[in-house]
């Protein structure tokens, strides 16, 4: 896995955890992919896509950044997105620096102000990236600047295209410049802490989501069954399992004679093959468990 820059130890190095909130759908994990120039995290235009925590790893010449992405702050109403909101605050205690990213283009308002609630005993630096410029007008950025400036003392605010990567630079510039200095805690090959299985179940469900309709996402989960090199790391064979809710949510992921899964289990080939760098054979099942998202002991097992 490629480094972006190459470590000066000559120079004074900065180095430092940050946190990436917002609220859902925000483009957190696009700004990290952006970030990284690798994809990690998984996106798609439904909420709550994100569910763990991600952990990404940027050098640059004078300083290293670790970036912990974080699913969306909202108000919880069943046990799996109490446990997600959960997982996205518990980072706070681990962090140097928060980088709040908020929509530009359609705001929600309502999860924000709780996000602003959870940080107004902070201490630490928060700066803001305001994304999705791209899709919005110049009168109705300069009003969304002008509005969360009023809302918090963050450090600064950077209007930004997680999308097409437009000020992205000045925005790690300012990370940077906010974090403290000290070594390197990666070394410069890595990229992140997750596991290949980890990464690979959640190219599955990216692709599940991205693939079936509106009532699926939010009942899918993914297991890797077995995760084994072949040809000496030349082949890696992976059997996995998309757990869905109801015997219904079972029929659209598999679709017609099969075709649904088979288009799934192709994209998700191509993608887990793009970021492992060498040829994947997958093999996808799906099996109910009923409820799980409400299940406390199935939360567990899938890792939530």
């Amino acid at each position: 896995m490629n480094t972006t820059n190459v470590i000066d130890q000559n120079q004074s190095f900065r180095s430092g955890f940050v946190a990436i909130l917002g609220a859902p759908n925000a483009g957190k994990s696009t700004l990290l992919n952006r970030m990284l120039g690798q994809k990690i995290s998984i996106t798609s235009q439904k909420p709550q896509t994100t569910r763990n925590r991600i952990l990404g790893v940027v050098h640059r010449t004078g300083s290293q950044m670790v970036f912990l992405d974080t699913p969306g702050i909202h108000r919880a109403k069943n046990p799996l997105n109490a446990r997600i909101v959960e997982t996205a605050l518990s980072t706070l205690s681990e962090v140097d620096l928060i980088l709040l990213v908020a929509d530009a283009q359609i705001p929600d308002e309502p999860s924000e102000r709780l996000l602003i609630g959870k940080l107004s005993d902070q201490r630490l630096p928060v700066l803001v990236a305001l994304n999705k410029i791209d899709q919005v007008k110049r009168p109705a950025l300069l009003s969304q600047i002008e509005r969360w400036s009023g809302v918090f003392p963050f450090a600064t605010i950077v209007p930004i295209s997680a999308k097409n990567g437009e000020q992205v630079d000045r925005l790690m510039d300012a990370m940077e410049a906010a974090l403290p200095a000290g070594p390197p805690f990666f070394p410069p090959d890595s990229l992140t802490d997750l596991p290949m299985r980890f990464i690979a179940a959640e190219m599955i469900r990216e692709k599940a989501f991205r693939l079936t309709g509106q009532e699926i996402p939010y009942a899918v989960a993914v297991t890797i069954d077995s995760f084994k090199e072949e040809k000496k790391g030349a082949l890696i064979r992976i059997h996995a399992t998309i757990h869905v809710e109801r015997e219904s949510q079972k029929g659209i992921v598999i679709g017609r004679q099969g075709t649904k899964l088979k288009q799934i289990g192709e994209a998700a080939r191509l993608a887990i093959e793009e970021m492992l760098g060498t040829k994947v054979f997958l093999k996808l099942f799906v099996r109910v468990q009923k409820n799980w998202t409400k299940d406390t002991k199935a939360l567990r097992k899938f890792g939530y």
